[in-house]
């Protein structure tokens, strides 16, 4: 194992699944690792495990991350709290197979699965410069190839399929880190994305589609466990050798191609300038003009 010790690392959605498993594997490598979690009592219990193999605190964060004021307020208790951040996992997401709409009044998928990420990205984004080198990690799924942005209807007002809310999402992701990674050009923070594969975990649980709820009692032997779907993340946040790899998708723990439209580079910024318009940062600065 790589060790870590001396890296402090922030993971988003650590209190279950590949998150936590994500958190247990850097803890164990001698980092001090710092989660996310919007249930206090789970988070309790969660921190309390990677504790017993932690080297150092671990430190909580409670945050409805769907809600851009708690993606604010999250970003100014980590300033506060963390003085230095290596490594920023962006890991929380959901599926949903019916419509919702978050405080913001923004569709539920795409604002968890992307605009937190890109919100909290941004506001951290010095602290990773002055930590540097540091890595920004964020966690798509092998959903992208299929994904596509519908810039005409992207709170799904017209028409919602949560498995189309969710490809779209996910293809979000992997173009954010690729927008990420030119941004952060010869700044020593580097951004990659990643693929963690088909992982038995509650993910969907909440809402699962017809299909989804049929089928995951069939092929669940088939999945990776929570372990196994942590690796690619705990590689990426680790490995010595990726120091200077920047924008790149990974499966398996190997850089890969990512869907054609993926690399758009008009798609890229297009949902650069719409998401920062959406979580009301400066385009200039691509600074908050509201961080606590």
């Amino acid at each position: 194992m790589q060790s870590m010790a001396g890296k402090t690392v922030l993971i988003t959605g650590g209190t279950g699944g590949i998150g936590k498993a994500t958190a247990l594997g850097l803890a164990a490598r001698g980092a001090r690792v710092a989660i996310t979690g919007h249930d206090a009592d789970r988070a309790a219990r969660s921190a309390a495990e990677i504790r017993a193999v932690a080297s150092s605190p671990v430190v909580v964060f409670i945050a409805d991350l769907s809600s851009q004021q708690e993606v604010r307020r999250l970003a100014g208790d980590v300033l506060h709290t963390l003085d230095r951040l290596d490594v920023l996992v962006n890991n929380v997401g959901g599926f949903w197979n019916t419509r919702r709409v978050t405080a913001d009044g923004l569709e539920y998928t795409f604002a968890l699965n992307h605009l937190a990420s890109f919100l909290l990205t941004n506001l951290l984004l010095e602290r990773l410069k002055e930590s540097s080198p540091a890595r920004v990690v964020t966690v798509s799924s092998g959903a992208q190839a299929m994904g596509r942005v519908d810039f005409a209807d992207l709170p799904a007002e017209r028409s919602y399929s949560g498995q189309r809310a969710y490809n779209q999402s996910k293809l979000a992701n992997v173009l954010f880190s690729y927008g990420l990674a030119a941004r952060l050009s010869g700044s020593r923070v580097t951004a990659n994305v990643l693929h963690p594969g088909v992982v038995a975990t509650a993910f969907g649980a909440e809402d699962p589609g017809p299909l989804q709820g049929f089928l995951n009692p069939l092929v669940q032997r088939w999945m990776k466990t929570p372990e196994q779907g942590a690796r690619t993340s705990i590689h990426l946040a680790s490995a010595p050798e990726l120091e200077n790899v920047t924008g790149q998708y990974f499966a398996n723990s190997t850089s890969r191609k990512s869907s054609r439209r993926s690399y758009s580079q008009a798609d890229a910024d297009r949902l650069w300038q719409v998401s920062t318009a959406l979580v009301g940062l400066d385009p200039d600065s691509e600074r908050s003009t509201n961080l606590p």
